[in-house]
């Protein structure tokens, strides 16, 4: 799997011949149009985990003629910006909905903030990106919010708990301070994740996973990209 950092939440991943691309609000290094351009693939989706700014940006339907499907979280609907996406080749998901063709299956899970999170299977491989599905643990806020915030986490990583993914993205968020790498670290104890690339921190220092991360004897390939157009291969 090659994977190419769009920015914040942004990525274009490609398995074989298939590209899927997820949260693409902005492409400022010209990932998209490189790549689509190229035709060299058989199969492009494009994911969108809900309707945030920094999540979603319906330039996507600029690529239409070339892509499959546009996958998009139920509360885009309501976005102004829904009205220039091809009808016809749009699939709204709703939470732990599912969705299948002949080359994917895609299932949604919670977030903690607005939309969903997505596994996606394809060619025997598990792709898991959380949207902003995070434990949002604010330094600041009152001890209420505190609580309120780690039971929507911990309730939802009961769904997801045991499961394994050969990729996974998840936020690790600067503005959390010292909080910033607690919902993957619960994520990556209650999960087998293969590997992990850190998302949604854009302006800050590329994230190293602190001492104690990860239990003994499962330490897992971490990426986390700060500069768009960068590029690693799972």
């Amino acid at each position: 799997m090659e994977v190419t950092y769009l920015l914040n939440s942004g990525f274009l991943v490609r398995v074989d011949d298939v590209l899927l691309v997820f949260d693409a609000f902005d492409d400022p290094a010209g990932v998209l149009p490189q790549t689509v351009n190229r035709e060299d693939y058989t199969h492009l989706y494009f994911f969108a985990s809900h309707a945030h700014f920094d999540h979603f940006n319906p330039m996507i339907a600029r690529y239409a003629e070339k892509t499959q499907r546009y996958l998009l979280s139920e509360d885009i609907r309501s976005n102004p910006g829904a009205a220039r996406m091809p009808a016809e080749q749009v699939s709204w998901i709703g939470l732990y909905d599912a969705w299948q063709d002949d080359c994917i299956a895609v299932k949604s899970f919670a977030s903690t903030d607005e939309g969903t999170s997505f596994l996606v299977e394809i060619s025997g491989k598990q792709i898991f990106h959380a949207g902003d599905f995070n434990w949002w643990d604010w330094t600041g806020d009152t001890t209420e919010n505190r609580k309120l915030a780690e039971n929507a986490f911990r309730k939802q990583m009961k769904r997801l708990a045991g499961r394994s993914f050969d990729l996974a993205f998840f936020p690790v968020d600067g503005r959390l301070g010292p909080s910033m790498e607690r919902g993957a670290k619960v994520f990556c104890m209650e999960t087998n994740p293969k590997a992990l690339v850190s998302m949604h921190s854009v302006g800050y220092p590329a994230w190293q996973p602190s001492a104690g991360f990860f239990e003994e004897g499962r330490e897992i390939p971490v990426w986390s990209p700060t500069r768009a157009g960068e590029r690693h291969t799972f």
